[in-house]
């Protein structure tokens, strides 16, 4: 028995003498052309839902009208399968196709939502203004279809998308966007934009839009009851007007800040208090200090550059000084040159 047992191993181990495959073996079947043959697959499979999509589309005897759902949901199946496969331009025309046989069914809101997403194909063949109007024209189908909000957070994403390339369109969005929540009294959101709008008007220098903008996005924290927000408008105001050099205007706003419950006595209250009257006196010194404070260095990196870069009316370069007063009985025989000196006569 001993000998049989010992001869089925012999056996064994001549037929296999390798109890695990050769290391060399491990990932064969990996093929540098499977990435390839799998995006092809998936290419074939986008002209088989587009040819699909056109069947659905095809009348007869027993089916008069076309099926546009159906045509639909197969052009948003073929324009995945090419987005997947990072075929954008294709992915771009069967998102078009998919939004145009939803508006021919009466379904905006899918119609919006193909707009956008072949405006997001645009954005990825980096041709952003074409996207933007697509996703503007999705934002009108949106509120069309009663959906304001979906049609405001587009807007918003649209913004985003140019912002880096065109700040005067990522203005127009933003306002767009702050319009559709504030029709909807939805003012947390509303306000939101409008301070997006509001910061790059006075990145463009626009300060007069700036001033309109800031003070309608204050009305609206304060409507919320948002007050320590609306300090922070405040200052943003004061710095705006002093920069558009209408110091009344910069007062006002603070005169009327006044009556939000806790201003008075702030700490935002106090520094624009001091800094309007360091601005009036023309002191520059006093002016730097407040504008280089904590309170306005950090915030908002545009408002912060306006505070910094803030001068007095005829950049003063210190507290405005008063003309030195000779005493009565030398100062008719003074020379007219010597008046600037103020240490003429030593210190007494």
């Amino acid at each position: 028995m001993v000998e049989l047992l010992e001869k089925i191993r012999i056996i064994c181990v001549t037929v296999h003498p390798h109890p695990h495959p050769p290391e060399r073996r491990v990932g064969l079947s990996s093929s540098p052309t499977k990435p390839r043959a799998m995006a092809a697959q998936k290419i074939n499979e986008a002209h088989d839902h587009i040819a699909k999509a056109e069947k659905c589309l095809k009348t007869s005897m027993t089916k008069w009208k076309p099926d546009y759902d159906g045509a639909a949901s197969e052009m948003a199946k073929a324009a995945v399968a090419f987005k997947n496969t990072k075929q954008f331009e294709q992915a771009k025309d069967a998102y078009l196709k998919e939004a145009e046989y939803h508006t021919e069914n009466k379904a905006l809101f899918h119609a919006a939502k193909a707009y956008e997403q072949a405006g997001m194909m645009l954005k990825d063949m980096k041709k952003m203004p074409e996207a933007i109007q697509l996703i503007e024209k999705a934002s009108i189908m949106y509120v069309e279809n009663g959906t304001s909000g979906t049609a405001g957070i587009a807007l918003d994403r649209a913004g985003k998308l140019i912002e880096p390339i065109d700040l005067e369109k990522a203005v127009d969005l933003y306002q767009k966007a702050a319009s559709v929540f504030e029709n909807e009294d939805r003012l947390r959101e509303a306000a939101e934009l409008l301070g997006k709008a509001s910061r790059l008007l006075v990145r463009l220098r626009r300060l007069d839009e700036a001033a309109v903008s800031l003070q309608k996005e204050k009305n609206m924290y304060k409507e919320i009851e948002n007050y320590p927000t609306c300090f922070k408008k405040t200052i943003a105001q004061v710095l705006v007007h002093l920069h558009r050099g209408d110091f009344v205007a910069a007062d006002k706003c603070v005169r009327e800040s006044y009556s939000l419950p806790g201003f008075s006595g702030s700490e935002d209250c106090v520094s624009m208090e001091t800094l309007l009257a360091a601005f009036d006196e023309q002191d520059e010194d006093g002016v730097s200090r407040v504008c280089n404070s904590p309170l306005l260095k950090y915030m908002d990196n545009d408002y912060a550059k306006l505070a910094i870069s803030l001068k007095v009316p005829g950049g003063g370069g210190g507290k405005k000084k008063k003309p030195p007063v000779a005493p009565q009985g030398d100062s008719a025989g003074l020379p007219l040159a010597e008046e600037d000196d103020d240490y003429e006569g030593g210190l007494c």
